[in-house]
């Protein structure tokens, strides 16, 4: 899965070819170990992201929407200052290293032209971003390492030189002569496998590629070398030597393997050693396939890390107000009964002259039964006749206001779990610290979130926008990311004679469509429909049923919770969730 040196080849071509003679226009840091660097040139304006992430390590362009901190990081400053306004003049990578080292033209701090370097390490578990001067003594660096007295272990430091890494002591396979090749693998252990043996042999090559080759030249991996028929044995040199000029010669596609939709592994070279299990998607670019691969996955998991504290919060609310109602309702069935207490309370005044202080039990006729039978009814013996009636007239009536009042309560309970639901939901569908922040305010404004002690200061009103789309026809489409925006978007936002969209008894977005007085189209409408059933709780179900209406039929009763609504006069639409449609149709 990290990105090898046979991968970052074509991809630094790809980075070259668009970057070189550029300028860097703005320097961002949204995560502890990403960069971004905003680039201007001629009719060009895109986004590099540089990642020093462990085991996801990566220099692409991107189109992904990144959150900035509040606060800018002190690397995120110093490279603004060194960085902002300077031209790439050029990308190198050591040969099969790797390694990308972008070199600057900029302006020291006397304004005196000046080269400077921004060297990337993608290695193993200790990938770096370090800015040097132009005979690269290192100004600043991500990761700052000590170096050990023996220089045996190399110190990346402000104020020291820059080193590279230590070389592996492996084979360069794009330099190899075909005599090379054919000395390296008659010293080959025979105990080895095909893979294992090219792994150790070569650097820049990853297992994934090697195991790759081992099925494309054997039709097997785990192969021993000692299970090889001599004939084929004797053939690999001259297969390696062809696949390595191959890739000299830039034949290098992004291939990306995915299991069941989601991203699996990516290479360089179409791969054929999982079979049917794995579906391989060609892209057209490094950087289009390593964007799907990792940004959007890294963003979702980090926003998700992110809400998992409010989420825990949220989720105990819910778990306690689903206790309850189950408490409640078991009560409630209690109270069914209590007709029954009056009707004893009546028999038992019916017969008072017949009882006598001291009884346990009453024998007596149930007129209220159509056999006139006799029953037995319990009685309190240090009770009087009369006080043993009012008893159970007493319980009747402490039954009668118990159901009552829990049925109000469950119905309370029954909303304000609906509306906890409904929070769960948005959770899921968070995209920055912005709408964590915002559901955050709404819960404390609602009561949910325990009160600040210590008189801490009010934070700012955060107001996120919603998100935003445009349909095939040239229409605007909104969908609320969370229960405030919901509610702002509906009755605020939209216009009276705009489409209103909500899966139907599904948790999800208020999603609207801005028709500005024109009639909708049907290929609009399915298109709203599909945003609306991504953005819910059946996000990965099929034929969701979707209502739309007006939105002058929308009502909001008094007291109901955020993003609770009632509509009528409305129409129900089934479509299937497709988050490929609706990335087609964000407003980019």
């Amino acid at each position: 899965m990290p990105l090898d040196a046979l991968c970052l080849m074509p991809l630094k071509n790809e980075i070259r070819a668009a970057a070189e003679g550029a300028k860097i226009d703005k320097v961002q840091q949204p995560g502890k170990n990403e960069i971004i660097l905003s680039l201007r040139g001629i009719g060009m304006s895109r986004r590099l992201l540089i990642s020093a992430s462990s085991g996801r390590a990566r220099v692409h362009f991107t189109d992904s929407f990144f959150e900035n901190p509040q606060s800018p990081p002190m690397f995120c400053m110093l490279l603004r200052k060194h960085l902002t306004g300077a031209r790439i003049c050029s990308v190198t990578q050591p040969p099969m290293e790797r390694m990308l080292d972008f070199e600057l033209d900029t302006y020291d701090e006397m304004g005196v032209a000046a080269k400077k370097h921004l060297v990337v390490e993608l290695i193993g578990g200790s990938p770096n971003i370090v800015l040097t001067s132009e005979d690269y003594l290192i100004i600043d660096c991500l990761r700052r390492v000590e170096g050990d007295v023996g220089a045996e272990k190399r110190g990346v430091l402000p104020g020291l030189y820059y080193r590279p890494p230590k070389a592996s002591g492996k084979t360069n396979p794009l330099l190899a002569e075909y005599s090379e090749l054919v000395s390296l693998w008659e010293g080959a252990s025979c105990e080895k496998t095909v893979d294992g043996w090219l792994l150790d042999t070569f650097f820049g090559l990853s297992p994934l590629v090697c195991r790759e080759l081992s099925n494309r030249f054997f039709g097997d991996i785990g192969l021993q070398i000692r299970e090889l028929p001599y004939k084929k044995r004797s053939e690999l040199p001259r297969l390696l030597f062809d696949f390595f000029e191959s890739a000299k010669g830039g034949n290098l596609v992004p291939v990306m393997l995915t299991d069941s939709g989601k991203p699996f592994d990516f290479s360089c070279i179409p791969i054929d050693q999982y079979g049917s299990r794995m579906e391989q998607v060609k892209y057209t670019s490094f950087s289009e396939m390593l964007d799907a691969f990792y940004t959007k996955r890294d963003l979702h998991d980090n926003v998700r890390q992110r809400a998992q504290a409010l989420t825990k919060i949220v989720k105990n609310l819910r778990d306690r107000r689903a206790r309850k109602l189950a408490i409640q309702r078991k009560e409630l069935k209690a109270t069914l009964g209590r007709e029954r207490l009056r009707e004893l309370g009546d028999i038992i005044t019916a017969n008072l002259y017949r009882m006598e202080q001291g009884m346990r039990i009453l024998r007596a006729e149930d007129f209220y039964s159509e056999s006139n039978s006799e029953i037995e009814i319990k009685l309190d013996p240090l009770r009087s006749p009369q006080q043993n009636a009012a008893k159970y007239y007493k319980d009747y009536t402490r039954a009668k206001n118990a159901n009552r009042h829990l049925e109000e309560q469950i119905k309370t309970g029954e909303i304000e779990l609906e509306y906890l639901e409904s929070v769960l939901d948005e959770l899921t569908r968070v995209q920055g610290e912005k709408d964590i922040a915002e559901i955050r305010q709404e819960l404390d404004r609602m009561g949910y979130l325990p009160s600040q002690k210590g008189g801490k200061k009010k934070e700012k009103e955060v107001r996120s926008k919603p998100l935003r789309f445009i349909s095939s026809s040239g229409y605007t489409i909104l969908a609320g990311k969370n229960n405030t925006q919901n509610d702002e978007l509906t009755f605020r936002t939209a216009d009276r004679f705009d489409i209103w969209l909500h899966t139907q008894k599904i948790h999800g977005s208020h999603v609207v469509i801005q028709s500005a007085g024109r009639e909708i189209d049907e290929k609009t409408l399915e298109e709203a429909a599909i945003i609306a059933a991504c953005c819910s709780q059946a996000a990965s179900a099929q034929k969701v049923p979707v209502d739309y209406t007006l939105v002058k039929h929308v009502k909001k009763t008094p007291g109901a919770k955020p993003g609770m609504v009632i509509y009528t006069d409305y129409k129900t639409v089934f479509v299937t969730p497709d988050e490929k449609i609706i990335e087609a149709l964000r407003e980019k």
